[in-house]
């Protein structure tokens, strides 16, 4: 599908953090480059050349992500109770500075800037430049609706205890929490009056700052629907895949691995907490054993790799999701939403172990879908694995349920939708409509 336009546009993708992260942003931007447009994606120098290789634009974008990999960095901030705000409040608002003047370079040219939940800075490039721009979100829970309550990061057993009291006490919880914290974003605030920008009228920043012109939900409706409450102008897109790190098709030691037996089970940490596995894969690897099935431990560092393991269990430092899922039995891993949508797509039943941030409230979802079940990560032994995980491999309808589940996610169009709505900004650009910005 060409631009709808008439001409190619110039548009700046601004996104951090892990891949996890990245991407989506990183699909949505080749698809915009099929369709003619000049794509720039600005993030965090240590994936220039992941980007570049994708034969994208780039530019850089702090803060740097490189500390991903460093376990002291990530188990601050990969804590349950304290995780977000550490990464908010140490990690991103401290340079905001730096990554306005990094923005406001990639900007230049540009038709349309597209940001990141957390790239807060490329709201203020957009003001203050008057570049039209559309916010994304990528997991459901950065949608706090009255209407169908969140796990509240930081605190998920505590929500779902109160969930029962419905959108009255939800609504004025969440007005309640975002008036709370809105001092994190004092440097946003502080910015923002240096650029002479007009005070903003919403609660907080750091979670309403939606484009008033289109905001993308970047999962799948059968994750989350649309509600009442949710901006207006938000559209759901479906998942927006990209794992082109595997077009080369799966390592050849875990293809004959796949080849040598029964689909196994897959153990992953993914990207963010690969380098805090403590014993993770030590006691994935037994509940493996206890239950008399092959498995696959995907560690993502080499440092989580077990001292020895047992028969029929094989350890690899990475492997492309998309073609391991498609011969995989059941998945364990900590509820991120890029291997969340890569299951769903892959009809995979889901034993969740999560840790922070949005983790606990995929679990959840994916639980009422019928389709996984959820294991405290600080409980998390060979035993209780193992228990639940033959509870998931004895009860065919975590099967069937993800079989159907995944028929429908494979019939949605993420990248499509998402350049879509981002081409019908370019086409009232050109009706004269331009609206607000």
């Amino acid at each position: 599908m060409g631009t709808s336009a008439g001409t190619g546009k110039r548009v700046v993708v601004t996104a951090v953090g892990s891949l996890g992260d990245l991407h989506p942003y990183l699909a949505i931007a080749l698809g915009l480059k099929a369709r003619g447009h000049d794509a720039i994606v600005a993030t965090s120098e240590c994936y220039r050349q992941k980007v570049l290789a994708l034969g994208l634009g780039f530019r850089p974008l702090r803060p740097d992500s490189e500390d991903m990999g460093n376990p002291d960095v990530m188990r601050r901030y990969m804590d349950l109770r304290r995780g977000t705000e550490r990464v908010l409040r140490d990690w991103i608002l401290p340079v905001l500075r730096e990554s306005y003047e990094d923005t406001l370079a990639a900007a230049q040219g540009s038709d349309l800037l597209v940001a990141h939940p957390i790239t807060f800075a490329t709201r203020l490039v957009a003001e203050k430049e008057g570049i039209r721009w559309a916010s994304t979100m990528v997991s459901p829970v950065g949608f706090f609706s009255a209407l169908s309550p969140p796990l509240v990061p930081g605190y998920p057993g505590l929500s779902k205890t109160l969930r029962f009291l419905g959108p009255a006490f939800w609504g004025l919880l969440g007005h309640s929490l975002k008036r709370a914290t809105r001092f994190w974003a004092r440097p946003w605030y502080q910015l923002r009056r240096e650029l002479g920008l007009p005070s903003s009228g919403e609660p907080n920043p750091l979670v309403d700052g939606q484009s008033p012109l289109l905001h993308l939900a970047l999962f799948s409706r059968w994750l989350a629907d649309k509600q009442p409450d949710w901006p207006a102008q938000t559209a759901i897109t479906g998942f927006p895949f990209h794992d082109r790190d595997g077009a080369g098709g799966l390592p050849p030691d875990l293809a004959r691995f796949l080849n040598e037996g029964p689909p196994p089970l897959v153990f992953t940490l993914g990207s963010s907490a690969a380098s805090i596995a403590g014993s993770f894969y030590e006691q994935s690897a037994a509940a493996a054993r206890q239950l008399g099935c092959r498995a696959v431990l995907i560690l993502g560092d080499p440092r989580a790799r077990p001292a020895s393991l047992p028969e029929g269990v094989a350890a690899f430092e990475y492997a492309p999701f998309a073609a391991l899922f498609e011969r995989a039995r059941v998945l364990v891993y900590p509820g991120g939403i890029g291997t969340t949508g890569l299951a769903m797509r892959s009809g995979l039943p889901m034993l969740v172990v999560p840790l922070a941030h949005d983790q606990p409230d995929n679990a959840d979802r994916l639980t009422r879908l019928g389709i996984a079940r959820t294991l405290d990560r600080r409980r998390y032994s060979a035993q209780r694995a193992a228990a639940e995980l033959e509870r998931l491999l004895e009860d065919p309808e975590y099967s069937r349920r993800a079989r159907n589940l995944s028929g429908h996610v494979r019939q949605e169009n993420g990248v499509a939708a998402a350049c879509d709505a981002l081409e019908a900004m370019f086409a009232s650009d050109a009706r004269g409509d331009r609206g607000p910005r």
